[in-house]
């Protein structure tokens, strides 16, 4: 309430300056008692903007409206409700003594979370809108902020913003530093440059746009903003990356078309295959667990117990390359696989899993009420046997997989390798050499830090160690991540390479004075795009010797597409008179050919 106002904005008159100190010193009053009362629940307070008037009353100028946010994450006693009846009673009866004109509204933080889950985005425009009074930990600042440079991204992507989510510690009702967003693009539909391109240049434009968001807003804590586009934010839902998962897991989004809510949904209903840490969080569970149900209650050893047997069992599966089955799933498939195909675990495991089972559901249905010592050290027991018997196995799986997974590392790490020379003139590249090839042309031509060649190099070393007896599960996974990064990283070098290739390759004309086409030289054909507004209408054609273009036939965008990663641009292209006029015969108008 002590901002200063924007430059070029008229000062308040004495009448108006002295009813907005009245006004503060009530507001810090109000402020004052509600925490004295509440002060551990409440997160923040703020002045609300007035409220349109419903049709047939009158605007009463002298209401106003205060937001008081209360976390709830601790409230377990009392439905939502009831917890906001109680406290809506006496923030009322403190309000009603500082000024019978305040009218607050009570929040609670699960209900804003739920009202972007339910895509309600218009609740956060009027909190951005807010004069903060009270904000201890931040988050009215961080809707603001995040509210600001949300408008600014999709004013400027327009349809291509798919989802905006906010994440981190600030969003579940703890203090932090700093705030988190992440921007999901999507990249599906983009012709005009690579993906790798499109990356780059997204990122640098929207996170410029979140200082301009800081600058606006007058927000202190660092806004970070991460950009994904579509394509691989997908791949890191593939392949598990813990860091999407957490953001799947507690982010919450405050603009979404239908993206974001789907995968957090699956994430839920156990649909997405973990990464290898999940697996061995999974894994290291039940021994946890089974030190733990020695002192519980009935209730809680029901539980416990069931899923310290449940979890390995999933785990293994998962490992084996089953994405995670239901509870019922995983007895039926620890059999079919186990027991009967891969002969790995004997029958009577399953059938402690089965018993323990059943003695949950009996617990939870009510059908078991009272268990005595020697029943709970009986399955304590069955429970203790049967997690180191899938404990073993679940190295004998390990084993059996791991070698696969390194040899096909490398194997990949080698091919990419390989096409990258290729993209860089060197046709013919042995085994032998390619560590040498990658650090002239990579590193000494590209610049590219060394750290690259040790990446391929520690894959390398994985993949020899495997095979010698010497590779410890934790190489194993590092080699692993090494490959991800080194694939990646390569991938993105071979499509700049092609996008300026292709750009060189491009020949540019106009005709109509405004209406703009293209002709794209790959191998021995030509693309023509006629307009460029309407990529979708291509034409194909051969080149011949002398320039000019024959055998012109409609073509589709996918038989473009496939020409572009099959075959190489063409790399000497001759502006001859041949070409103007096959150009101007096909686009039946006077040409200019446009230089770059």
């Amino acid at each position: 309430m002590n901002q200063k106002l924007p430059e070029g904005v008229p000062k308040l008159t004495k009448e108006m300056q002295k009813k907005m100190d009245e006004l503060k010193k009530k507001m810090d009053d109000f402020k004052k008692k509600v925490l004295e009362k509440l002060d551990k629940y409440v997160v923040g307070i703020a002045l609300m903007p007035p409220e349109k008037p419903k049709p047939g009353e009158k605007e009463d100028p002298k209401k106003i409206n205060i937001l008081v946010m209360v976390d709830d994450s601790d409230s377990k006693k009392m439905s939502k409700n009831e917890l906001v009846a109680r406290l809506t009673q006496i923030i009322d009866d403190v309000a009603a003594k500082v000024d019978k004109n305040f009218y607050p509204e009570v929040m609670l933080t699960s209900e804003l979370k739920e009202a972007c889950y339910d895509a309600k985005y218009e609740l956060l425009k009027i909190i951005s809108m807010s004069a903060p009074v009270y904000d201890p930990a931040d988050l009215l600042a961080a809707v603001k902020i995040a509210e600001v440079h949300k408008s600014m991204t999709i004013k400027k992507f327009e349809k291509y913003i798919v989802s905006y989510v906010a994440a981190g510690s600030l969003f579940r009702g703890e203090k932090s530093n700093d705030i988190d967003v992440y921007v999901i693009v999507d990249d599906t539909d983009v012709k005009k440059m690579s993906r790798a391109e499109l990356k780059d240049k997204l990122r640098a434009i929207i996170v410029s746009m979140g200082f301009e968001a800081s600058k606006i807003t007058g927000v202190k804590k660092q806004f970070h903003v991460q950009t994904y586009i579509l394509t691989d934010f997908w791949d890191n839902i593939k392949e598990a990356n813990p860091v999407i998962f957490t953001l799947l897991r507690d982010g919450v989004p405050l603009y979404d078309r239908g993206v974001f809510m789907p995968w957090k949904l699956l994430l839920q209903m156990g649909r997405i295959k973990p990464s290898p840490e999940a697996i061995d969080m999974n894994m290291d569970l039940g021994e946890r667990l089974l030190t733990r149900i020695k002192h519980k209650m009935l209730s809680v050893v029901g539980e416990d117990l069931y899923y310290a047997v449940l979890n390995p069992a999933q785990a293994a599966l998962m490992l084996y390359g089953i994405p995670p089955p239901t509870p019922k799933e995983t007895i039926k498939l620890l059999e079919e696989i186990f027991v009967k195909k891969e002969k790995l675990l004997e029958k009577k495991y399953v059938e402690i899993l089965a018993k323990i089972r059943k003695a949950y559901k009996d617990i939870e249905h009510g059908n078991l009420k009272e268990v005595t010592g020697t029943q709970i050290d009986k399955l304590l027991k069955d429970a203790e046997d049967y997690l180191k018997r899938i404990k073993k196995m679940f190295a004998q799986i390990e084993e059996k997989t791991q070698k696969e997974s390194i040899v096909d590392a490398y194997e990949t790490c080698v091919r990419v390798a390989k096409d990258y020379l290729q993209e860089a003139g060197v046709e013919k590249v042995s085994d032998a050499k390619l560590e040498t090839l990658l650090k002239e042309y990579l590193v000494n031509k590209e610049k590219m830090p060394q750290k690259f060649i040790k990446l391929y190099k520690n894959v390398k070393k994985a993949k020899k160690d495997y095979i010698e007896g010497k590779l410890s599960k934790q190489e194993a996974n590092k080699a692993m991540k090494d490959a991800r990064i080194f694939i990646k990283t390569l991938v993105e070098q071979i499509q700049r390479k092609k996008a300026i290739e292709m750009e060189k390759a491009k020949v540019r004309f106009k005709y109509d004075k405004d209406q703009v086409g293209e002709v794209v030289f790959i191998g021995s054909e030509a693309f023509i795009v006629k307009n460029l507004q309407k990529r979708e209408d291509l034409l194909r054609a051969k080149v011949s010797k002398d320039g000019s273009l024959t055998n012109v036939n409609p073509c589709k965008p996918e038989d473009y597409e496939k020409a572009m990663t099959t075959k190489k641009p063409a790399q000497n292209i001759y502006l001859n008179q041949n070409l103007f006029e096959s150009l101007k015969n096909i686009i039946e108008k006077e040409i200019e050919i446009l230089l770059r």
